[in-house]
């Protein structure tokens, strides 16, 4: 299994340490870059790398280490270096793991996980090559095929890291599924569930009883074909391919902890005053009494919250799409992913986003009306769903059955109803009639769903409205 080496430090790597952490192979090891230097290389005879060690992050946000590794971080702000060793050699391992022990040596901290410390020796590689090309052209690939990419995290949460966005990127410009393969008790990052997409990208567990399985449906999995694919059960037939569900995947555990979910557009004019991420604040304010308490392009969330900053970056990056992922603070658990298009009808920002709450906290649906008129009022929306889920607390993705959301609110923007011919907007089959946001003018809408947020009703509700709206 690929080694991921962390180090955890409390001063700025200076290149005089980060050359110390480069020299454990010894002072004869080749060093290449990639990525406008971004990434230093420990490499074989052939050029090819070893060990990857990724541009140092300074971490301003309390808690993703935490979050994201369990491991206690020195205070904020510190420094985050990553190092990957190469599949399938020990040598790489004990290299990353000597790298990092040397920068913590030096410039104090910890390295995760606590048994890759080693000792400050060189490391000997004489006669180590690994993989040819291509499957090394990219350091956050394992194994490379005519069909996927396969990454191997083997960590705590699979984030979506520089590493992991790196491999997105390389996956999607080569027209190929990135499949990601962890160890039993791994749990996922919603940033990288919601960026998996669908067929032939897939996560993929090791266990015991069933080799593997898909982590986000439970099917169980084989390698065939140049890629993990789902095994049919021996009773399938055409039209009924049947695929045997893992064991463990259908051990639900209910302890009673909640995730409140809520997915929202806005359309934004074009104006060079334009500030983004103030519905997203909007709403966390709404729903916590507090701003979040950071963002970044990628985990860990490096940077406090500033909807200016984020803005910069998003405008630096027109008009190219620009991804972004939001973190609350450890009282109360939340992660959002924020996705900025440029499109002829502005700038829309898309906004996932969930609470986590254990047994004795209710989430706050009282709230929710005045958000959804923040935002109608406020900040453009176009549309909001609202979902309440059976879900763990830290809003970590587990390889395990989590039920699908019961829809409680619909929201549709003040255009949007504009939009609608006559009052097909206000009049509803629901037994409950829409509350109007906003001025009586220009309105939005605010669909409160009947059904039980025990069962499942709340889509059959959700589903006629949506009918009703699009007049079929």
């Amino acid at each position: 299994m690929t080694k991921d080496v962390i180090a955890l430090t409390s001063k700025m790597p200076d290149p005089w340490a980060v050359l110390a952490g480069l020299l454990s192979g010894g002072p004869d090891k080749l060093v290449g870059t990639r990525g406008e230097g971004a990434v230093i290389q420990l490499c074989d005879p052939e050029g090819r790398p070893l060990v990857s060690v990724e541009a140092p992050l300074l971490v301003s946000v309390e808690g993703e280490a935490e979050r994201l590794l369990g491991a206690t971080a020195p205070p904020v702000p510190y420094w985050w270096t990553e190092a990957r060793a190469t599949t399938g050699v020990a040598e790489a391992e004990q290299l990353a793991g000597t790298f990092a022990t040397r920068l913590t040596s030096l410039l104090g901290g910890s390295a995760w996980p606590p048994d890759a410390a080693g000792s400050l020796a060189v490391v000997k590689t004489d006669g180590v090559s690994v993989a040819p090309e291509p499957a090394a052209a990219q350091p956050a690939i394992d194994v490379l095929t005519e069909r996927v990419a396969v990454v191997i995290q083997d960590r705590p949460v699979v984030a979506m890291t520089a590493w992991l966005s790196d491999a997105f990127r390389a996956a999607a410009e080569a027209g190929l599924g990135l499949q990601i393969v962890s160890p039993a008790g791994t749990t996922l990052s919603p940033a990288v569930r919601d960026a998996l997409g669908g067929w032939p990208s897939r996560w993929i567990v090791q266990d015991e009883r069933d080799g593997y399985y898909d982590g986000l449906t439970g099917a169980v999995l084989r390698w065939q074909d140049g890629m993990f694919a789902p095994v049919a059960s021996p009773d399938a037939t055409e039209d009924d391919p049947r695929t045997p569900v893992a064991a463990t995947f259908q051990e639900v555990r209910d302890t009673g902890e909640r995730q409140l979910a809520l997915t929202f557009r806005m359309v934004h004019p074009a104006d060079d005053r334009l500030v983004l991420g103030g519905g997203l604040e909007t709403v966390w304010r709404e729903l916590t009494g507090a701003p979040p308490a950071g963002w970044g392009t990628s985990e860990p969330a490096t940077l406090p919250w500033s909807p200016r900053r984020l803005t910069d970056v998003a405008h630096e990056r027109a008009p190219e799409p620009t991804w972004f992922v939001v973190v609350g603070n450890r009282d109360r658990p939340a992660i959002a992913t924020v996705r900025i298009t440029r499109t002829e009808a502005g700038v829309e920002e898309h906004v996932t986003l969930a609470l986590g709450y254990d047994s004795s906290e209710e989430p706050p649906l009282d709230a929710l009306p005045a958000a959804a008129e923040a935002l109608a009022t406020r900040h453009h929306l176009q549309s909001m769903l609202v979902q309440l889920r059976k879900a763990r607390r830290d809003v970590a993705v587990p390889p395990r059955f989590e039920g699908p959301g019961v829809p409680l609110a619909f929201v549709l923007g003040a255009e949007e109803v504009r939009a609608m011919p006559g009052d097909r907007a206000r009049r509803t089959p629901l037994a409950e009639q829409p509350v109007t946001l906003g001025p009586r003018t220009r309105p939005a809408l605010y669909y409160p769903l009947p059904g039980d947020p025990s069962d499942l009703s709340g889509w059959q509700d959700f589903e006629q409205l949506m009918r009703h709206l699009k007049g079929a």
